[in-house]
């Protein structure tokens, strides 16, 4: 059972999530205050609703965000999440069930080809108003991770309904021309709405009552694996030194242009790339001796991967699809002890540039004089210190607990 402490009060982290972020303090994030309130918070964690997910995200795919929130959910109640249909020839309308762990139930619809968008949606809603009933899933909460799940999930009736809006996803490249309008729709139908970063919350913040920023966290003891010399992996072991990684997905927020010059200022410096490409054709990749591309990697796989690597990097473009991203890699590459260079992402230099965790560069010149720097940093003691004392209150059990916290609220006067 998950225990608050009655006496204790935000970390200084999860003040720097709602504090001064909100317009009124009715709107922080607060501990339990009493003995009352505690019992009600573990009696409601001792009785979670099963959570609905409605993700344009696909389990398997990364292990990110999610995952992380999710799977906590999971280890209280059940967890149905609802992926987007595959469509092919001679599909019979379907649900495709499977399970990763016990309560975690994945949900997929199978959809012949050649359906209208209004064929797909009815065949969608008719399979999951079947599902719901056979699951006998009643009292249960709607989490969207997008507005366009409303086009087929927006006639269900949960207890509560959350937006957790992690991105900008009408600025990612093939976004519906209906996603700001639904956006809008689910503004009006959600209780509670939680941002994946400070940027993102500055820019949701006026059209909700209950908007939280909940910025990138960490499992600080799986990445903390990368500090103690970790085996190399067979792919990245005959790479040569001075290693530059990154994992993550390769699309159109990853700047390739500047990968390309950078590796070929320094062709004595090796690339490690690590994640699928998606969105971009693989063709314009930039191709060089120095520059290896090892493909997508299971979450467990990663601390490995960083643990021989000199320097963690974030080469983000500048544009609209990264404007407000708040990478959850930029304290899992500090908690592997690693010095981290990063294009300037406002989330990055807030707090990560402005306290001097992170080097931040724009050009190809001011990356390579980055690197050089973090290169001599490696060793730094002091830096490591200051690291580990930003990282020491940040964790995704801390931003559950918060989250859960909010949804009890809000289910409790919801119900009154």
């Amino acid at each position: 059972m998950l225990k608050f402490d009655q006496n204790s009060s935000l970390t200084p982290e999860e003040k720097n999530i709602t504090a001064n972020l909100k317009p009124t303090a009715t709107n922080e994030v607060k501990a339990p205050g009493s003995t009352t309130e505690t019992n009600q918070l573990e009696s409601f964690i001792q009785n979670m609703p099963d959570i609905v997910c409605l993700s344009h995200l696909r389990w398997d795919f990364v292990y990110q965000r999610p995952q992380h929130l999710l799977s906590r959910f999971a280890k209280h109640g059940r967890l149905f999440f609802f992926e987007e249909p595959y469509f092919y020839d001679g599909a019979q309308p379907r649900l495709e069930v499977s399970r990763r762990d016990a309560n975690v139930h994945i949900v997929v619809a199978h959809l012949p080809h050649g359906l209208t968008p209004q064929e797909s949606d009815a065949a969608q809603i008719e399979l999951v108003n079947k599902f719901v009933k056979e699951h006998q899933i009643s009292k249960y909460i709607a989490w969207y991770y997008t507005p366009m799940a409303l086009e087929v999930y927006g006639h269900l009736q949960p207890a509560l309904t959350v937006y957790d809006c992690m991105d900008e996803l009408s600025a990612f490249k093939g976004a519906s021309p209906r996603l700001r309008e639904l956006e809008a729709d689910l503004f009006k139908k959600a209780d509670l709405v939680f941002t994946g970063g400070h940027s993102i919350y500055e820019s949701k913040r006026t059209q909700h009552p209950e908007v939280y920023a909940f910025p990138s966290s960490i499992d600080k003891a799986h990445f903390a694996q990368a500090r103690t010399g970790m085996g190399e992996p067979e792919d990245q072991k005959n790479i040569q030194h001075p290693r530059f990684g990154f994992y993550g997905v390769v699309d159109e927020r990853f700047d390739i242009e500047l990968l390309r010059e950078v590796a070929a200022l320094r062709p004595d410096w090796h690339w490690v790339i690590i994640g699928p490409v998606v969105k971009i054709d693989p063709a314009v990749l930039p191709k060089a001796e120095n520059i290896h591309y090892l493909g997508g990697k299971d979450y467990k796989e990663l601390p490995a991967y960083l643990s021989s690597w000199d320097v963690a990097t974030m080469p983000f473009a500048i544009n609209e699809s990264t404007k407000y991203i708040s990478p959850t890699k930029t304290p899992e590459y500090l908690a592997g002890g690693k010095p981290v260079v990063s294009t300037p992402i406002r989330d990055v230099i807030r707090p990560y540039g402005d306290q001097s965790l992170v080097h931040i560069a724009a050009t190809a010149q001011e990356f390579v004089t980055a690197l050089e720097k973090a290169l001599e940093q490696r060793n730094n003691a002091e830096w490591l210190a200051q690291t580990d004392s930003f990282l020491a209150n940040i964790s995704w059990d801390h931003t559950w607990q918060n989250m859960v916290n909010l949804i009890q609220i809000a289910i409790t006067e919801k119900s009154k």
